[in-house]
C-alpha cells in the first residue's frame, strides 16, 4: 500500500504520517532525508534518531539516490519527506539534477516492491498563488511533478490541514 500524506508548513502532516505508522505491525523504518550540513543539523538528526527508536523505528540516513535503499526487512516505510529529497537531488553536485523527478519516482517505485506500506510526506506546493522565479520556481516545479505522480501511483492520498486529516483518495481504514 501507498500512501502520500501531503500539507503545508506546520499542518501536521508529520505527526499524522507517523501516526499511520503506528497503527501497523512492526517492522517499522523511517528513511531520513534531511542532509547533514553542520554540527547543529548533526544534533537534529540524533535528536530525531532518538525520538524514532522510542517508536520502534529503525532509522535509514536517505538524503539522495532513493533508488539503492536497499531494506533490511518488509513491513512499514515512512519517508519523511519528499520535499528535502527533491532538495538535495536537484542542488547537489553529485545529485540526480535535471533527472531529479525521474530518479525519485524510480526510487519509489523500488521501495514499495520491498515493504507492505510504503507512507510518503510531501509538502504542498502552488496553492498559495504566489509566483516564483529562478531556483524556486524549478525546485517548485519538479516537486510539483513529484507530488503528482505519487498521487496517481497511490492507493491513499490524504491532506493534512491545521492536524485534520481530509482523504482525497483511498481510506485511513485501508
Amino acid at each position: 500500500m501507498l500512501t502520500l500524506v501531503i500539507g503545508g508548513a506546520a499542518s501536521g502532516k508529520s505527526a499524522y504520517a507517523e501516526w499511520l505508522c503506528l497503527q501497523s505491525p512492526l517492522p517499522r523504518t523511517y528513511l531520513a532525508t534531511m542532509q547533514i550540513w553542520d554540527a547543529e543539523c548533526a544534533a537534529r538528526v540524533a535528536k530525531h534518531r532518538a525520538m524514532r527508536a522510542e517508536k520502534q523505528f529503525d532509522t535509514i540516513e536517505c538524503p539522495r539516490q532513493l533508488d539503492r535503499v536497499r531494506l533490511p526487512q518488509r513491513g512499514t516505510v515512512l519517508l519523511e519527506d519528499l520535499g528535502n529529497l527533491t532538495a538535495n537531488e536537484l542542488y547537489s553536485p553529485d545529485g540526480a539534477g535535471a533527472h531529479t523527478a525521474e530518479q525519485i519516482l524510480a526510487g519509489i517505485e523500488k521501495l514499495t516492491l520491498q515493504c507492505e506500506n510504503l507512507i510518503l510526506v510531501s509538502n504542498e506546493v502552488f496553492s498559495g498563488g504566489a509566483d516564483y522565479l529562478g531556483d524556486t520556481d524549478r525546485y517548485l516545479r519538479v516537486l510539483a511533478a513529484v507530488n503528482n505522480a505519487a498521487a496517481a501511483r497511490a492507493d491513499a492520498v490524504v491532506r493534512v490541514v491545521c492536524g485534520i486529516p481530509v482523504y482525497y483518495k483511498g481510506s485511513e481504514t485501508q
